[in-house]
């Protein structure tokens, strides 16, 4: 996750949120106001996060396994790769999620709206990418919740994603989405991205070949970390 990513697409727009996109009203008070410090890098912690392949069991990549009972929803299952700017995987990368349940709740204390928990799910996981790049996910479909932006404010269903480089200061954070949403156009940080083609790389693709018969559905999605077809990250920075 070292490399140099793109601000901008191969159209010259924005590939990256915009900070302060006034539809967006949080964005006015979170954004950057100064111009960003020049640090030198050996004077910053750069030792690994406390995880290792002993540290990550393959079942917390299944968020529908662990409790006493099923999760309520569509299970599903989530997979893709992560690669570099050029297409070459990037192997033995942590990738955590998490999302609402399937009626648009989080298992946390600061989510209140009024949609039942699931006892039976909360909303997290993990796993280490293959030698080929991939990472893969049992869930369940998550539902859209409110969040109070501007009235009647609807978030499309989303999964956030997380990954780790080889230290802390390389995290990462998107989030993906599913097709044929009808929430997209009103959604301020969906379209906070102003290049229509980086946003279509937010949205997973619907794939028979990952479904399991009887089982789950299935969705693939790639996250690119560099290059003019880098995935949107939540920080905007073009350091990776």
């Amino acid at each position: 996750m070292n490399a140099i990513a793109a601000d901008y697409s191969a159209g010259g727009a924005p590939a990256q949120p915009l900070l302060d996109y006034p539809p967006y009203r949080s964005s006015a008070l979170r954004h950057p106001k100064n111009p960003r410090i020049i640090v030198d890098p050996d004077e910053l912690e750069l030792s690994a996060p406390c995880f290792g392949r002993q540290d990550v069991d393959p079942l917390d990549a299944d968020l529908t396994a662990g409790h006493p009972g099923e999760p309520i929803g569509e299970r599903i299952i989530v997979t893709g790769r992560v690669v570099d700017g050029s297409g070459r995987p990037v192997a033995g990368q942590l990738v955590e999620i998490w999302q609402a349940n399937a009626s648009g709740r989080y298992h946390h204390h600061g989510d209140q709206h009024p949609a039942p928990l699931d006892p039976n799910f909360v909303g997290a996981g993990r796993c280490l990418t293959t030698p080929d790049g991939r990472y893969r996910f049992t869930t369940i479909k998550p539902g859209p919740y409110p969040w109070r932006n501007h009235r009647n404010a609807w978030r499309p269903a989303h999964i956030h994603f997380s990954l780790f480089g080889t230290a802390v200061t390389q995290r990462l954070v998107t989030q993906m989405y599913f097709p044929g949403d009808p929430l997209f156009g009103l959604d301020p940080i969906f379209n906070s991205i102003v290049d229509p083609v980086a946003r279509q790389q937010l949205i997973a693709d619907y794939d028979h070949e990952v479904t399991e018969p009887e089982f789950a559905t299935g969705y693939r999605w790639d996250i690119v970390l560099s290059g003019p077809a880098r995935t949107w990250t939540e920080n905007g920075d073009a350091q990776s």
